[in-house]
């Protein structure tokens, strides 16, 4: 079994503010006077309501529902996974540091891609963590992490966690669940994966019935940032075994999601059909900025994300694109880590598509 930090193989600690919507509903009550958890319950929000409305007053006053229930409900139903299994936090990027402080300690050995999300390499370091880089495959119609290369390493550094995204970020790339399955087996047993899907929902098989389950040894971890159109307000899940979410529980800060953001969310939750719409329109929109730059000549791979990447023929003119976007007011991303120095990854918004938009793009391929 996957090991976690030494200090919490014992009986808690335990959260100390459960919260008022948890005590309710351990009592099957409503409790209508809250007298003792010190809230400002009686400020007048005069400035909120008339900026934002009633509704956004009376959720900022009071403390969240640390179980984020409602949201962890919905997606118990809109993923058919066993609610145990679900656990809301502050974003995919706050589930992250979650899962690294459960697992790692000072000194621990973690692996990861060369050029990969870069704020996972920011957490394990700020962690204390021994961060051990494999190369990309990055060949001819192939930008992806090397499951293999990942496994080898892992297992020569005898390795606390391996750091995966899929679909990939930032190559886009989409490694099948055959291969997930193949690559936890190839681990180390008390090894952990911690797989970032925050563009699971773009995938084309988001909607079948065995891609949501929990997999031993495996944290999987999800945004509302992407497809739901959330990410001002900081709010995803992780699905993960009930034995694994109780370790990640001991080490959460349990207000960490906002009522604001879990009320957001359910609300998203509940109109799937504008969020299905939504990943539609994205997918198409990314078809079609994909064959736009082919045909200009570029080196874009396949992509189940909601961004394409371009491959530069070297790192300096990428970089020299780069710049020139930047000038002319529009920010495209190109990865820090030089290993991937000559990718730029581009969102499939319509503004993209715009004619001009992407003007030294278009030079740059043209002269290439």
């Amino acid at each position: 079994m996957p090991r976690y930090a030494r200090h919490l193989y014992c009986d808690g600690p335990h959260n100390p503010f459960p919260g008022l919507k948890a005590l309710e509903r351990r009592l099957g009550r409503e409790i209508p006077h809250r007298l003792g958890s010190n809230e400002g319950l009686d400020m007048p929000h005069e400035a909120l309501t008339q900026r934002f409305g009633g509704e956004v007053a009376i959720l900022a006053r009071s403390y969240s529902d640390a179980e984020a229930f409602g949201v962890r409900q919905r997606l118990s139903t809109h993923l058919a996974s066993p609610l145990d299994t679900l656990l809301v936090d502050a974003g995919a990027d706050s589930l992250i540091a979650l899962a690294l402080r459960a697992t790692c300690e000072p000194g621990s050995v973690v692996i990861a891609s060369a050029g990969t999300y870069p704020t996972f390499g920011y957490f394990a370091l700020g962690q204390g963590c021994d961060l051990q880089e494999v190369p990309y495959k990055d060949s001819p119609g192939e930008l992806a992490p090397d499951l293999m290369a990942l496994a080898e390493a892992a297992n020569y550094h005898r390795a606390r966690l391996v750091y995966l995204a899929n679909p990939d970020n930032p190559g886009g790339h989409l490694h099948e669940n055959h291969a997930i399955a193949a690559l936890r087996q190839a681990l180390p047993e008390e090894c952990t994966l911690l797989l970032d899907e925050a563009y699971f929902d773009f995938r084309p098989d988001a909607s079948m019935a065995n891609s949501n389950e929990a997999w031993p040894g495996v944290i999987r971890v999800r945004t509302f940032s992407k497809a739901h159109g959330l990410a001002g307000l900081r709010i995803g899940y992780a699905i993960a075994a009930s034995q694994c979410l109780e370790m990640l529980q001991k080490v959460r800060i349990h207000y960490a999601v906002s009522s604001l953001a879990q009320a957001a969310a359910e609300t998203v939750l509940d109109h799937s059909d504008e969020v299905q719409a939504h990943i539609d329109a994205v997918i198409d929109r990314r078809e079609r900025l994909t064959r736009w730059l082919r045909e200009l000549g570029g080196d874009v791979t396949d992509s189940a994300t909601n961004f394409i990447a371009l491959r530069m023929p070297s790192a300096d003119l990428a970089a020299q694109v780069h710049a020139e976007l930047l000038d002319a007011g529009s920010l495209i991303h190109r990865p820090p880590h030089p290993a991937l120095g000559h990718v730029l990854r581009i969102s499939a918004l319509e503004d993209a598509l715009k004619p001009g938009r992407l003007a030294a793009l278009e030079k740059a391929l043209g002269s290439s």
